[in-house]
């Protein structure tokens, strides 16, 4: 309950400010990409439940697939194509901080005590984000990137946010959300 009012509190707050900058970054976007610039897309959720994730378009379609835009570059770097993941968190499809939501197939095939991770609101930010800032080049690295996605990190994942669901609290998301803003990470004795 607690966890929800600060949710609702700080997104509300936050897109008081930031609102106009959604806009603009919405309008540079569509400008950019030739298309719709707001992004949505089926992710798991809470209870397993599919829902629609907002983001700034950062990929515009050409003949070769999708391509990042420079300014989808410049979004990524600075995390602002999530900015509008403050209205899930405003409407209470997201937190704060909780497990990322992944695509279908990862977490909502979870069996076990694994599955306990489901109970949580997913985030925009959580320790396993913290503890894989930088996935992308963790990715880039190794030979065959969806193997090691699928038998090394999310495993890792899931193993690092059921520590969070027995250790949260407010304090915690609270120290989760200034580590993310400042680039910091969490001690590593919190991912054991």
């Amino acid at each position: 309950m607690i966890k929800r009012l600060f949710d609702i509190t700080v997104s509300f707050t936050a897109l008081i400010f930031l609102g106009w900058l959604i806009v603009v970054l919405f309008i540079v976007a569509s400008i950019s990409t030739g298309q719709n610039g707001l992004f949505i897309q089926k992710r798991i959720g809470r209870y397993g439940r599919p829902f629609s994730i907002f983001k700034v378009r950062s990929m515009k379609d050409t003949a070769n697939g999708k391509q990042v835009t420079s300014f989808g570059r410049f979004l990524r770097k600075y995390k602002l194509d999530e900015l509008p993941q403050l209205f899930n968190v405003l409407f209470g499809t997201m937190s704060f901080v909780g497990p990322r939501p992944d695509l279908p197939g990862y977490y909502d095939q979870l069996t076990g005590t694994d599955r306990d991770v489901l109970t949580l609101r997913p985030g925009i930010t959580g320790p396993a984000s913290i503890k894989y800032a930088n996935e992308e080049a963790i990715l880039a690295a190794v030979t065959n990137p969806e193997i090691y996605n699928d038998t090394v990190i999310f495993p890792d994942k899931v193993r690092i946010n059921k520590n969070y669901l027995v250790h949260q609290s407010l304090f915690l998301d609270i120290k989760i959300m200034f580590y993310t803003v400042l680039g910091k990470k969490l001690e590593e004795d919190y991912f054991n």
